[in-house]
Protein backbone atom coordinates (compact mmCIF):
# COMPACT_ATOMS: atom_id res chain seq x y z
CA UNK A 1 0.00 0.00 0.00
CA UNK A 2 1.54 3.47 -0.64
CA UNK A 3 1.83 5.54 2.37
CA UNK A 4 2.91 8.92 3.79
CA UNK A 5 6.71 7.85 3.53
CA UNK A 6 7.98 11.14 5.83
CA UNK A 7 4.94 10.19 8.45
CA UNK A 8 6.82 6.72 8.43
CA UNK A 9 9.81 7.49 8.90
CA UNK A 10 9.45 10.24 12.02
CA UNK A 11 6.89 7.17 13.15
CA UNK A 12 10.27 4.82 13.83
CA UNK A 13 11.89 8.02 15.07
CA UNK A 14 9.93 8.51 17.77
CA UNK A 15 9.90 4.45 18.75
CA UNK A 16 13.69 5.10 18.45
CA UNK A 17 13.84 7.72 20.97
CA UNK A 18 11.29 6.25 23.45
CA UNK A 19 13.81 2.55 22.99
CA UNK A 20 17.11 5.04 23.53
CA UNK A 21 14.90 6.56 26.55
CA UNK A 22 14.90 3.62 28.24
CA UNK A 23 17.93 1.81 27.08
CA UNK A 24 20.17 4.48 28.70
CA UNK A 25 18.22 3.86 32.40
CA UNK A 26 19.68 0.13 32.09
CA UNK A 27 22.55 1.15 30.80
CA UNK A 28 23.57 3.04 33.87
CA UNK A 29 22.11 0.52 36.27
CA UNK A 30 24.12 -2.06 34.10
CA UNK A 31 27.61 -0.04 34.43
CA UNK A 32 26.97 0.44 38.67
CA UNK A 33 26.37 -3.22 38.50
CA UNK A 34 30.00 -3.59 37.57
CA UNK A 35 31.76 -0.74 39.31
CA UNK A 36 31.67 1.51 36.43
CA UNK A 37 29.42 4.83 35.66
CA UNK A 38 27.55 5.44 32.79
CA UNK A 39 25.83 9.51 32.19
CA UNK A 40 22.97 8.98 29.99
CA UNK A 41 23.09 11.93 27.19
CA UNK A 42 20.04 14.38 28.09
CA UNK A 43 20.57 16.97 25.93
CA UNK A 44 17.67 15.61 23.44
CA UNK A 45 14.59 14.98 25.56
CA UNK A 46 14.36 10.83 23.88
CA UNK A 47 10.81 10.85 26.02
CA UNK A 48 9.55 13.13 23.17
CA UNK A 49 9.14 10.51 21.13
CA UNK A 50 5.41 9.39 22.81
CA UNK A 51 3.91 13.09 22.19
CA UNK A 52 5.25 12.78 18.34
CA UNK A 53 3.57 9.57 18.30
CA UNK A 54 0.49 11.42 19.96
CA UNK A 55 0.49 13.80 17.43
CA UNK A 56 0.99 11.70 14.66
CA UNK A 57 -2.12 9.82 15.54
CA UNK A 58 -4.21 13.21 15.94
CA UNK A 59 -3.37 13.60 12.28
CA UNK A 60 -3.54 10.16 10.98
CA UNK A 61 -6.97 9.70 12.40
CA UNK A 62 -8.54 12.58 10.99
CA UNK A 63 -6.53 11.92 7.28
CA UNK A 64 -7.48 8.21 7.39
CA UNK A 65 -11.42 8.94 8.29
CA UNK A 66 -12.13 11.35 5.02
CA UNK A 67 -14.56 8.96 3.21
CA UNK A 68 -15.50 7.64 6.68
CA UNK A 69 -17.27 10.79 7.96
CA UNK A 70 -21.10 10.96 7.77
CA UNK A 71 -21.13 7.45 6.39
CA UNK A 72 -24.17 5.12 7.72
CA UNK A 73 -22.26 3.46 10.71
CA UNK A 74 -19.22 5.45 10.44
CA UNK A 75 -18.26 5.30 14.49
CA UNK A 76 -18.75 1.21 14.34
CA UNK A 77 -16.24 0.58 11.93
CA UNK A 78 -13.73 3.26 13.07
CA UNK A 79 -13.83 1.68 16.45
CA UNK A 80 -13.73 -1.73 14.89
CA UNK A 81 -10.62 -0.88 12.82
CA UNK A 82 -8.79 1.02 15.57
CA UNK A 83 -9.19 -1.80 18.24
CA UNK A 84 -8.49 -4.38 15.49
CA UNK A 85 -5.42 -2.54 15.07
CA UNK A 86 -4.39 -1.69 18.81
CA UNK A 87 -5.65 -4.63 20.90
CA UNK A 88 -3.97 -7.41 19.93
CA UNK A 89 -0.36 -6.75 20.23
CA UNK A 90 -0.88 -4.59 23.67
CA UNK A 91 -3.00 -7.58 24.98
CA UNK A 92 -0.32 -9.89 24.19
CA UNK A 93 2.21 -7.52 25.73
CA UNK A 94 0.64 -7.04 28.84
CA UNK A 95 -0.23 -11.16 28.85
CA UNK A 96 3.77 -11.47 28.73
CA UNK A 97 3.85 -9.34 31.69
CA UNK A 98 1.47 -11.15 33.63
CA UNK A 99 3.00 -14.64 32.86
CA UNK A 100 6.57 -12.64 33.93
CA UNK A 101 5.51 -11.71 37.23
CA UNK A 102 3.81 -14.73 38.06
CA UNK A 103 6.78 -17.17 37.22
CA UNK A 104 9.67 -15.04 37.62
CA UNK A 105 8.58 -11.90 39.50
CA UNK A 106 12.67 -10.59 40.70
CA UNK A 107 13.02 -9.82 36.65
CA UNK A 108 10.49 -7.24 36.83
CA UNK A 109 10.64 -4.05 38.68
CA UNK A 110 7.21 -4.23 40.10
CA UNK A 111 4.09 -6.09 40.14
CA UNK A 112 0.40 -5.22 40.39
CA UNK A 113 -1.27 -8.58 40.65
CA UNK A 114 -4.84 -7.33 42.14
CA UNK A 115 -7.54 -9.05 39.59
CA UNK A 116 -9.08 -5.49 39.76
CA UNK A 117 -6.22 -3.97 38.23
CA UNK A 118 -5.13 -6.04 35.97
CA UNK A 119 -8.71 -6.63 34.37
CA UNK A 120 -8.68 -2.43 34.19
CA UNK A 121 -5.24 -2.54 32.81
CA UNK A 122 -6.94 -4.82 29.72
CA UNK A 123 -9.81 -2.50 29.65
CA UNK A 124 -7.94 0.88 29.40
CA UNK A 125 -9.58 1.98 32.65
CA UNK A 126 -6.57 4.16 34.22
CA UNK A 127 -5.91 3.40 38.00
CA UNK A 128 -3.09 4.35 40.33
CA UNK A 129 -0.98 2.02 41.19
CA UNK A 130 0.37 1.70 44.81
CA UNK A 131 3.00 4.15 44.50
CA UNK A 132 0.30 6.60 43.16
CA UNK A 133 2.14 6.41 39.25
CA UNK A 134 -1.33 6.10 37.44
CA UNK A 135 -0.17 3.50 34.94
CA UNK A 136 -1.44 -0.35 34.06
CA UNK A 137 0.20 -3.81 34.61
CA UNK A 138 2.37 -3.21 31.66
CA UNK A 139 3.28 0.18 32.11
CA UNK A 140 3.90 1.64 28.88
CA UNK A 141 0.17 1.11 28.30
CA UNK A 142 -0.72 4.51 29.78
CA UNK A 143 -0.05 5.72 26.17
CA UNK A 144 -2.50 3.71 25.35
CA UNK A 145 -4.88 4.98 27.62
CA UNK A 146 -5.33 8.66 26.10
CA UNK A 147 -5.43 6.94 22.51
CA UNK A 148 -8.44 4.49 23.43
CA UNK A 149 -9.76 7.45 25.13
CA UNK A 150 -9.15 9.82 21.93
CA UNK A 151 -10.77 7.22 19.29
CA UNK A 152 -13.93 7.40 21.52
CA UNK A 153 -14.13 11.07 21.12
CA UNK A 154 -13.49 10.97 18.21
CA UNK A 155 -16.25 8.12 17.00
CA UNK A 156 -18.95 10.24 18.79
CA UNK A 157 -18.05 12.85 15.88
CA UNK A 158 -17.83 11.03 12.79
CA UNK A 159 -21.57 11.70 12.07
CA UNK A 160 -20.85 15.06 11.31
CA UNK A 161 -18.60 16.35 8.12
CA UNK A 162 -14.57 16.67 9.19
CA UNK A 163 -15.07 20.40 8.64
CA UNK A 164 -17.51 20.69 11.29
CA UNK A 165 -16.79 17.39 13.53
CA UNK A 166 -12.38 18.23 14.11
CA UNK A 167 -13.20 21.60 15.37
CA UNK A 168 -15.79 21.04 18.13
CA UNK A 169 -13.90 18.12 19.23
CA UNK A 170 -10.80 20.06 20.04
CA UNK A 171 -13.12 22.74 21.51
CA UNK A 172 -14.51 19.58 23.87
CA UNK A 173 -11.04 18.55 24.52
CA UNK A 174 -9.78 22.08 25.07
CA UNK A 175 -12.60 22.50 27.75
CA UNK A 176 -12.15 19.45 29.45
CA UNK A 177 -8.56 20.22 30.16
CA UNK A 178 -9.27 23.63 31.64
CA UNK A 179 -11.97 21.81 33.47
CA UNK A 180 -9.85 19.58 34.75
CA UNK A 181 -6.87 22.59 35.39
CA UNK A 182 -9.59 24.09 38.09
CA UNK A 183 -11.31 21.28 39.77
CA UNK A 184 -10.40 18.06 41.71
CA UNK A 185 -11.62 15.37 39.62
CA UNK A 186 -10.96 11.75 40.59
CA UNK A 187 -9.71 9.04 38.30
CA UNK A 188 -10.35 8.39 35.66
CA UNK A 189 -11.32 11.74 35.05
CA UNK A 190 -8.49 13.59 35.90
CA UNK A 191 -6.13 11.81 34.25
CA UNK A 192 -8.45 12.09 30.70
CA UNK A 193 -8.64 15.86 31.15
CA UNK A 194 -4.46 16.10 31.36
CA UNK A 195 -3.21 18.53 28.94
CA UNK A 196 -1.61 16.09 27.02
CA UNK A 197 -4.34 15.07 25.49
CA UNK A 198 -3.99 18.52 23.42
CA UNK A 199 -1.45 16.89 21.37
CA UNK A 200 -4.17 14.72 19.76
CA UNK A 201 -5.77 18.25 19.09
CA UNK A 202 -2.41 19.34 17.43
CA UNK A 203 -2.86 16.36 14.92
CA UNK A 204 -6.19 16.77 14.22
CA UNK A 205 -5.73 20.50 13.19
CA UNK A 206 -2.58 18.95 11.11
CA UNK A 207 -4.75 16.60 9.23
CA UNK A 208 -7.86 18.62 8.68
CA UNK A 209 -5.44 20.94 6.63
CA UNK A 210 -3.76 17.98 4.71
CA UNK A 211 -7.68 16.87 3.79
CA UNK A 212 -8.51 20.43 2.92
CA UNK A 213 -5.22 20.33 0.43
CA UNK A 214 -2.89 22.72 1.90
CA UNK A 215 0.63 22.02 1.82
CA UNK A 216 4.18 23.71 2.23
CA UNK A 217 6.92 23.75 0.21
CA UNK A 218 9.95 22.11 1.08
CA UNK A 219 11.72 25.59 2.21
CA UNK A 220 9.27 25.97 5.08
CA UNK A 221 8.87 22.11 5.84
CA UNK A 222 12.85 22.34 6.15
CA UNK A 223 12.05 25.39 8.24
CA UNK A 224 9.55 23.68 10.52
CA UNK A 225 11.20 20.46 11.06
CA UNK A 226 14.30 22.32 12.09
CA UNK A 227 12.52 24.86 14.17
CA UNK A 228 10.94 21.51 16.04
CA UNK A 229 14.13 19.93 16.65
CA UNK A 230 15.77 23.17 17.99
CA UNK A 231 12.41 24.03 19.73
CA UNK A 232 12.57 20.31 21.88
CA UNK A 233 16.36 20.49 22.66
CA UNK A 234 15.58 24.37 24.13
CA UNK A 235 12.51 23.95 26.06
CA UNK A 236 12.91 20.13 27.27
CA UNK A 237 15.13 21.69 30.62
CA UNK A 238 12.59 24.57 30.85
CA UNK A 239 10.44 24.02 32.86
CA UNK A 240 7.08 24.01 30.49
CA UNK A 241 4.24 21.74 30.48
CA UNK A 242 4.38 18.93 28.99
CA UNK A 243 2.22 19.85 26.15
CA UNK A 244 4.35 23.01 25.02
CA UNK A 245 7.33 21.59 25.45
CA UNK A 246 6.70 18.51 23.66
CA UNK A 247 4.00 18.57 22.10
CA UNK A 248 4.33 22.11 20.08
CA UNK A 249 7.66 21.07 18.67
CA UNK A 250 6.07 17.24 17.74
CA UNK A 251 3.57 19.19 15.57
CA UNK A 252 6.12 21.36 14.09
CA UNK A 253 8.05 17.69 13.22
CA UNK A 254 4.73 16.43 12.09
CA UNK A 255 4.37 19.27 9.78
CA UNK A 256 6.84 19.05 8.06
CA UNK A 257 6.52 15.31 7.76
CA UNK A 258 2.93 15.86 6.51
CA UNK A 259 2.38 19.04 4.62
CA UNK A 260 4.27 18.12 1.64
CA UNK A 261 3.02 18.24 -2.12
CA UNK A 262 4.23 14.95 -2.88
CA UNK A 263 2.12 12.35 -4.39
CA UNK A 264 1.70 9.19 -1.57
CA UNK A 265 4.53 6.98 -2.67
CA UNK A 266 5.87 3.37 -2.39
CA UNK A 267 9.46 3.21 -0.77
CA UNK A 268 12.36 3.38 -2.58
CA UNK A 269 15.60 3.48 -1.75
CA UNK A 270 17.51 1.87 1.08
CA UNK A 271 17.28 4.59 3.64
CA UNK A 272 13.17 4.94 2.55
CA UNK A 273 12.92 1.15 2.90
CA UNK A 274 14.16 0.81 6.06
CA UNK A 275 11.95 3.85 7.63
CA UNK A 276 9.19 2.77 5.78
CA UNK A 277 9.36 -1.04 7.27
CA UNK A 278 10.55 0.54 10.57
CA UNK A 279 7.42 2.35 10.58
CA UNK A 280 5.26 -0.13 10.39
CA UNK A 281 7.08 -2.04 12.67
CA UNK A 282 6.84 1.05 15.05
CA UNK A 283 4.08 0.12 17.64
CA UNK A 284 5.50 -3.48 17.84
CA UNK A 285 9.08 -1.66 18.67
CA UNK A 286 7.07 0.77 21.26
CA UNK A 287 5.26 -2.20 23.26
CA UNK A 288 8.27 -5.07 22.63
CA UNK A 289 11.80 -2.95 23.41
CA UNK A 290 11.44 -2.99 27.27
CA UNK A 291 11.20 -6.77 27.10
CA UNK A 292 14.66 -7.07 24.58
CA UNK A 293 16.38 -4.71 26.91
CA UNK A 294 15.41 -6.47 30.15
CA UNK A 295 16.81 -9.97 28.30
CA UNK A 296 19.88 -8.27 27.06
CA UNK A 297 20.36 -7.04 31.22
CA UNK A 298 20.05 -10.18 32.03
CA UNK A 299 22.27 -11.71 29.31
CA UNK A 300 24.83 -9.35 29.90
CA UNK A 301 25.10 -9.55 33.77
CA UNK A 302 25.35 -13.41 33.32
CA UNK A 303 27.77 -13.87 30.78
CA UNK A 304 30.47 -10.68 32.47
CA UNK A 305 30.08 -8.85 29.30
CA UNK A 306 29.66 -5.91 30.90
CA UNK A 307 32.86 -4.03 31.23
CA UNK A 308 33.60 -5.24 27.69
CA UNK A 309 31.12 -3.67 25.52
CA UNK A 310 30.53 -0.63 27.92
CA UNK A 311 26.86 1.73 28.07
CA UNK A 312 27.18 2.50 24.16
CA UNK A 313 27.75 -0.72 23.25
CA UNK A 314 25.17 -2.09 26.00
CA UNK A 315 22.47 0.38 23.68
CA UNK A 316 23.65 -0.46 20.71
CA UNK A 317 22.97 -4.24 21.31
CA UNK A 318 19.47 -4.46 22.91
CA UNK A 319 17.86 -1.56 19.84
CA UNK A 320 19.70 -3.89 17.06
CA UNK A 321 18.00 -6.46 19.25
CA UNK A 322 14.56 -4.53 19.58
CA UNK A 323 14.63 -3.23 15.58
CA UNK A 324 15.11 -7.20 14.57
CA UNK A 325 12.30 -8.56 17.44
CA UNK A 326 9.88 -5.72 16.66
CA UNK A 327 10.25 -6.24 12.40
CA UNK A 328 9.57 -9.92 13.26
CA UNK A 329 6.82 -9.94 15.16
CA UNK A 330 5.41 -7.28 12.71
CA UNK A 331 5.28 -9.49 9.47
CA UNK A 332 4.69 -12.62 11.21
CA UNK A 333 2.59 -11.78 14.87
CA UNK A 334 1.04 -8.23 14.77
CA UNK A 335 0.20 -8.20 10.97
CA UNK A 336 -1.57 -11.18 10.25
CA UNK A 337 -3.38 -11.56 13.91
CA UNK A 338 -4.72 -7.90 13.35
CA UNK A 339 -5.71 -8.63 9.79
CA UNK A 340 -7.87 -11.75 11.05
CA UNK A 341 -9.23 -10.18 14.11
CA UNK A 342 -10.49 -7.31 12.14
CA UNK A 343 -11.89 -9.45 9.58
CA UNK A 344 -13.71 -11.15 11.90
CA UNK A 345 -14.85 -8.04 13.91
CA UNK A 346 -16.21 -6.48 10.38
CA UNK A 347 -18.33 -9.82 9.70
CA UNK A 348 -20.18 -9.62 13.48
CA UNK A 349 -20.56 -6.20 12.64
CA UNK A 350 -22.33 -6.20 9.58
CA UNK A 351 -24.20 -9.57 11.03
CA UNK A 352 -25.52 -6.97 13.96
CA UNK A 353 -26.03 -4.50 10.98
Amino acid sequence: MSKLIHIQILRACAALAVAIHHAQFDAAALAGRFGGSFHPFEAIPWAAGVDIFFVISGFIIVYSSQKLAEAPGAAGVFLTRRLGRVVPLYWSATGLYLALALAVPGVLNSEVLEPGFILASYLFIPLARPDGLVQPLYSLGWTLNYEIYFYLLFAMTLAWPLKRSVPVLITVMAATVALGRFVTLPLPLSFWTNPIVLEFAFGMMLGLLKVEGFTLSRAWRGALFISGLGLLVVWAHAGLPRAIAYGLPAALLVAAAALGAERLVQPTGWFVRVGSALGDASYALYLVHPFVIRAGREVVVRSGLGTIVGGWGYIALVLAGAVVASLMIFRWYESPLTEWIRQRLETRRLRVA
